[in-house]
Formats: C-alpha cells, structure tokens, sequence
C-alpha cells in the first residue's frame, strides 16, 4: 500500500482515511465500498445539519449588520434633525 500519486488530487476525507487506516483507503480505491454504510449515512446527515447551522449563522450575521446600518441611519438622522 503506497501513498497516492503526486499528480492527482485529493480531497481532504481520502487523506483522513488514509492517515487513520491505510488499507480502508486503499480497500476503498479498489472499488471495495464500506460496509459500515449506517455510519456513513449518518457522518452525512451530522454534515447536512451543521452545513445548515453555518448558513443560518451568516444569514444571522448579514441581518444583524443591516439593522446596526439602519439604527446608525436613523441616529445620523435624528442628531441632524435636531441641530435645524
């Protein structure tokens, strides 16, 4: 079992697999699909949940920015409204 060639690419689930158990990477290049498919399935669905976590979070961000612009907005406007 030797490490993948230099020229191909790779993504970073092959080099954990690799790096924990070379012949399960090796098993898997071969064709060999893992039989362990329930924890698979759910290293899938633990990914799919915290993907949606991440965007609710930006989303959160992106709101909270635009009401601290819109507050600074109408501070801006209320100190000018009160100097005429």
């Amino acid at each position: 079992m030797s490490p993948p060639p230099p020229n191909r690419l790779l993504r970073a689930s092959e080099i954990g697999q690799w790096a924990y158990c070379r012949r399960a990477w090796w098993l898997a290049q071969e064709g060999h699909p893992n039989r362990n498919t329930a924890y698979l399935e759910a290293g899938e669905r633990a990914h799919a949940v915290h993907g949606h976590s991440v965007a609710a979070s930006h989303h959160s961000r992106s709101l909270a920015l635009a009401l601290f612009a819109l507050g600074a907005l109408l501070l801006l406007a209320g100190l000018a409204f009160s100097l005429l």
